[in-house]
């Protein structure tokens, strides 16, 4: 009589450890998913970011795409379009796309928008996120006086014209 009690346990037994291996092998495969868009994401990011950085020393020219002169959108537009993304050419509406994100969810290849001129209120600057070490944030842009540079969000003039930033990768 005891081994009749056994068997229907036994079954019981193999039946939840097989459920549980297939819950398993769901859980890796979703992980796995997530892991290569993220990689993905993260290469697209890295391509953007060196490109941008080809362009460091070029002076500004207003409304320039190219080595002769930049201005912080063409830098930003012509980033993006080498790596097969399309964004429109002005910053203003650069801050139209993606999804807002706040600082501490900062990435490298994220954008930053700014308002540079408080008469206006409109974002007239835009930068690409180069790297965030520790809530150090550095980003790639043009400006007016020293063309195509490497600034820190925590310099005085960036953090009081920053207005928000966007992920449209």
């Amino acid at each position: 009589m005891k081994k009749y009690y056994l068997l229907p346990l036994l079954l019981l037994m193999i039946a939840c450890g097989s459920k549980q291996n297939t819950r398993t092998s769901r859980t890796t495969k979703t992980t796995t998913r997530t892991t290569s868009s993220a990689t993905n994401s993260n290469a697209k990011a890295e391509q953007i970011i060196s490109y941008a950085k080809s362009f460091e020393g070029v002076k500004y020219r207003y409304g320039g795409t190219s080595r002769s002169g930049m201005d912080c959108s063409g830098l930003i537009f012509t980033s993006f379009q080498q790596a097969g993304l399309q964004l429109p050419r002005v910053s203003r509406d650069m801050a139209t796309r993606g999804k807002a994100i706040s600082l501490s969810e900062i990435n490298p290849g994220d954008l930053l928008f700014f308002q540079t001129n408080k008469s206006r209120n409109v974002i007239n600057h835009v930068g690409l996120i180069v790297s965030n070490s520790g809530g150090e944030i550095a980003f790639i842009h043009a400006t007016t006086s020293r063309g195509v540079i490497v600034s820190k969000l925590t310099e005085n003039y960036w953090r009081s014209a920053f207005v928000g930033a966007r992920r449209v990768l």
